[in-house]
């Protein structure tokens, strides 16, 4: 088996060349094992504790998803069965998983989420040109996780029965934390920074054979034989190789004067390998000299930098671990989540102890207000603190809106209410594209209308009051600041209700409230005797379809049929068959489609969870209501004229159904002044677009003051406003 191909498979996260490191120089490092030997040990020398693998599931995602098509919107019920059988390995074998996901952001790394983020925009630029080209998928060489993997990942799991838990920040600190604590077999992940943690053993997902459960454990000890280190100097190397706290090129000149002066050169190791081999050797043979005489910024070349520095040391350190290379003062505090790291807010300060601690009471301390570090230059962290309000006072409010985060049941409710900030990752859209608008753009009322019920703001639709700092990827969007966006007002008959109600009363009548308040955020009160008498999981997906009808005017009659038609047809369908459904070819426009409608059931989740959960989760999972095969078939069917009884596979009882759903959602439309037309009736604009005449792609809610066609969906601005509240448009050239 090559190791070092395997572990230097995907972007690298962690510790700079230190995977590919591993791999060729220090194969030793790596160790074959078996889970289930390794559980049968663990209960021999801890009796009555059941052997647990904590899981960091970012790190797995794209180990998991083994459907081979990835490009129409997801195969969810191939997908689920896949985590199925991942999980029943392991639970055959009696080893309990803990699975962890990212919640946060944090500030300080901010930087590094921007820059992967752009780089996967390169990576869809090249899929949708291939998928032009060729009008088939690209090959597994190309893969890109579907849009939503991550968050749909958690509810699949928790349906599974499985513990998952939701970070308060970097998941990577509290799955090393998790498995230190509550003495784990292990973590399974591929993140080189579980090699630099004091923690359990941490096993390969990308290693590892599930029908046998071998797997290969990354052993920390050995590779500190191999570099002559302790484990207590492996943060220190790391901070100077470059991790997602210290950038890589900030101390790109010192680890070439480590090389100059090495003498030790290995010939089964490439120049990074022996770059990583002279930074340990400087640290063993010149740092560790005068370890407890010298501070590290006498030592090496800090400059502006030692803040950073130091910081990045720190967050290796564990609950109640400390590190003999630094010392320091208490005089502040950092809170990072469960993390406590005592830090200074003199620039200039003396290092002189610094211990990692960790808050065992269960009582929650008061959240409107707390230090924060300010956003940095990469290049100039010394830590600015200031207090930080948060965006509700609530405590009690806040304390469900975090227990909710994580036990992994809501999706970014709490980064609203605490931080104010969010981010969504990359999405399957042709930058090329026009007459599709970014789902960053389409489901933004959506969610404004969520910050207004979440922050009890934005009623009148004022320019004053809070503002979301959204991190959301789309073409145009260089990610330089986050797009500043203010809530929009909601209307639910009777008066909007209180979180206080919404998630806490048991009064009778309370359901109903939460209904008319998420079709408030939809925008879709007027419709409701309609859509709340459609039957489960269709509810949802009609709610859904009528709500992205109005707001894109260049979706057409044969969209809403095969968004309806694999609905139905999928109800019957298993993942076997899903398997075995071959496409004719992919069209990139049937392509943006499937991520756009997964992308808007992962809103709803969203909404669903602001409003006091109204819907059953399971009611808009897309394995209940959506497939990209399934889709993408019934794309190309509508597209050729073909007839429902064809789309629904000729099915009296789902030919029914066809027609009802399509009618409710073409009347709630109507309501909105949308009219859903054939595409026989538009004009071509020009290849690969059809517009009706004096329409623009997005659609305002009355339907008033549509724009112009073809600029950049980018042109609204990053958080401007529109005119009228609630409602966002593009502004042709000549309109400016």
């Amino acid at each position: 088996m090559d190791r070092q191909m395997i572990l230097s498979r995907g972007s690298e996260m962690g510790v700079r060349g230190l995977q590919g490191f591993v791999g060729s120089t220090c194969p030793h490092v790596c160790t074959a094992v078996n889970f289930k030997e390794l559980a049968e040990q663990h209960r021999s020398q801890h009796p009555g504790c059941t052997p647990t693998v904590v899981v960091d599931a970012m790190c797995c995602l794209r180990y998991w998803y083994t459907p081979e098509s990835w490009v129409c919107g997801g195969q969810w019920r191939e997908y689920f069965a896949a985590l199925r059988d991942f999980v029943q390995a392991f639970t055959t074998v009696g080893i309990k998983l803990v699975f962890f996901f990212d919640g946060m952001v944090e500030q300080g790394k901010r930087a590094v989420w921007v820059r992967r983020r752009l780089k996967n925009n390169r990576e869809i630029a090249r899929i949708f040109h291939y998928i032009k080209s060729h009008r088939e998928q690209p090959g597994r060489n190309m893969f890109f996780i579907p849009s939503g993997l991550a968050i749909f990942t958690r509810f699949a799991l928790k349906t599974l029965g499985q513990e998952t838990l939701c970070s308060l920040q970097e998941a990577d600190y509290e799955v090393a934390t998790y498995g230190l604590q509550n003495n784990c077999l292990g973590i399974l992940g591929e993140d080189t920074d579980y090699l630099i943690y004091d923690t359990c053993p941490y096993f390969s997902i990308s290693e590892l054979c599930l029908d046998s459960l071998d797997t290969v454990m990354l052993c920390r000890e050995r590779l500190c034989e191999s570099l002559e280190l302790s484990l207590a100097d492996l943060p220190v190397l790391a901070c100077l190789l470059g991790n997602d706290t210290v950038p890589e090129g900030m101390f790109e000149s010192f680890r070439f004067q480590c090389l100059s002066s090495y003498t030790s050169m290995k010939e089964n190791a490439d120049k990074r390998g022996n770059v990583i081999l002279a930074v340990a050797d400087h640290i063993a043979k010149v740092l560790r000299l005068h370890q407890g005489e010298k501070k590290l910024e006498e030592m090496l070349p800090l400059g502006q930098n030692k803040a950073l520095f130091y910081k990045g040391v720190a967050s290796y350190l564990l609950p109640g671990q400390t590190s003999p290379w630094i010392f320091q003062k208490p005089k502040g505090v950092t809170t990072l989540g469960k993390q406590i790291v005592s830090m200074s807010t003199d620039p200039e300060f003396e290092p002189e102890s610094l211990v990692c601690t960790h808050p065992e009471s269960k009582e929650e301390t008061p959240l409107c207000t707390h230090p924060e570090t300010e956003q940095e230059d990469p290049m100039n962290m010394e830590p600015e603190m200031k207090q930080q309000v948060t965006m509700v006072s609530d405590t009690e409010i806040l304390k469900v809106a975090r227990a909710q985060h994580v036990q992994a049941e809501s999706y970014l409710v709490y980064g609203v209410m605490s931080s104010g900030e969010i981010e969504c990752s990359n999405t399957l859209e042709d930058a090329l594209d026009q007459a599709l608008p970014s789902q960053a753009f389409v489901y933004r009322p959506m969610r404004q209308r969520v910050y207004s019920l979440l922050l009890g703001a934005g009623g009148d639709g004022a320019s004053s009051g809070p503002v979301i700092r959204e991190w959301f990827v789309h073409s145009g969007n260089p990610l330089r600041h986050p797009d500043l966006v203010r809530p929009l007002p909601m209307h639910v008959p009777g008066g909007t209700p209180s979180l206080k109600v919404l998630w806490l009363s048991q009064e009778p009548g309370v359901e109903a409230r939460r209904m008319d308040t998420l079709l408030a955020c939809l925008d879709l009160s007027a419709s409701r005797e309609e859509l709340q008498a459609v039957e489960s999981p269709f509810q949802a997906l009609c709610c859904l379809l009528t709500y992205l009808f109005v707001q894109v005017d260049t979706l057409c009659l044969e969209d809403l049929h095969a968004f309806i038609a694999q609905a139905l047809c999928l109800q019957g369908k298993s993942a076997g068959q899903l398997m075995d459904l071959q496409l004719e070819h992919v069209d990139s426009r049937a392509v943006q489609l499937g991520s756009l409608l997964v992308r808007g059931l992962s809103m709803l989740v969203l909404v669903n969870s602001a409003c006091g959960f109204p819907w059953s989760n399971s009611d808009f999972m897309p394995w209940n209501v959506f497939d990209g095969k399934l889709f993408h078939e019934k794309y190309l069917q509508s597209e050729k004229g073909c007839p429902a009884e064809v789309l629904v596979e000729q099915n009296r009882s789902r030919l029914t159904r066809f027609h009802d759903l399509k009618s409710i959602v073409c009347k709630a439309c109507m309501r909105e002044d949308r009219r859903i037309v054939s595409r026989q009736h538009w004009r071509p604009h020009h290849p690969g677009r059809w517009e009706k005449p004096g329409s623009s792609s997005h659609r305002t809610n009355s339907g008033h003051s549509r724009s112009g066609r073809g600029q950049h969906w980018r042109a609204q601005g990053p958080g401007s406003r529109q005119r009228e509240p609630d409602r966002w448009r593009r502004h042709s050239p000549s309109s400016g």
